[in-house]
């Protein structure tokens, strides 16, 4: 990735850029074709939510999207909760909550807006759910603030489970894996879909090392961390706050 932190897109531009792009991101198994494994992902995170935290009274779904992660994890879960769901894009939320009404009679709200700049409630959530959201954080500062703030949000014995591109530590390995990228976006789409995809992520994301953010969920405070799979890029991971 070439493009500095500080030219990377706005916050004004990211949301411009999934307004226009709700019906993508509202199919279980294809809204995230360009990620390796998204389907496996999302499987995983949602059972590791329910074995780790097996009472989930509320969920937070922070860049929810269409809702696909919170649905998934409603109709693997034996009963209903209420569902709070944040998105920098008003479209998407409005998606998400339209969905979400069929699939469980908890109280849903939606949250439109930053999740480092949310009121939201401490101690209030027993699962949150973080898909291909962290990438847009941006220094190191931003990454730390924003972890301590999801640690926060948590209740005691409550987790939080990511999908998310990461990158790599040793440039070697880096190069490794994203040519193997690459190639799986090549056979996907054709060599032009590929160049597409690595410009608006050299553009739009700023993702960090699975190792990177597991030392950080235990900075802030987490009592354990898993890594449940990972794909060239893309990692599925998660941390569970201590009683």
């Amino acid at each position: 990735m070439h493009t500095p932190l500080k030219d990377k897109s706005t916050i004004a531009d990211i949301q411009t850029r999934f307004d226009s792009d709700v019906e993508r991101f509202s199919n279980l198994e294809t809204g995230q074709a360009a990620t390796i494994n998204a389907p496996l992902a999302m499987e995983l995170i949602t059972q590791a939510a329910i074995s780790a935290t097996p009472t989930i009274k509320r969920c937070l779904d922070i860049g929810c999207g269409a809702g696909n992660n919170t649905i998934k994890l409603l109709r693997e879960y034996s009963g209903d909760f209420d569902c709070d769901l944040c998105d920098l894009s008003e479209p998407m939320l409005q998606k998400a909550e339209d969905r979400l009404s069929s699939e469980t009679s908890g109280t849903i709200r939606k949250f439109h807006g930053d999740i480092r700049e949310l009121p939201l409630p401490e101690e209030g959530y027993d699962v949150i759910l973080a898909a291909a959201v962290l990438h847009h954080l941006r220094e190191e500062d931003d990454w730390e603030s924003t972890f301590q703030k999801l640690y926060s949000l948590l209740r005691p014995g409550g987790s939080i489970w990511v999908s998310d591109m990461v990158t790599h530590e040793n440039p070697k390995i880096h190069a490794l894996m994203w040519q193997r990228y690459a190639d799986y976006l090549t056979e996907l789409g054709g060599e032009e879909y590929q160049q597409n995809v690595f410009a608006y992520i050299d553009k739009e994301d700023s993702p960090r090392p699975v190792t990177f953010q597991l030392d950080l969920f235990q900075k802030v405070g987490f009592e354990t961390t898993e890594i449940l799979h990972k794909n060239s890029c893309f990692a599925a991971f998660g941390a569970i706050k201590g009683k």
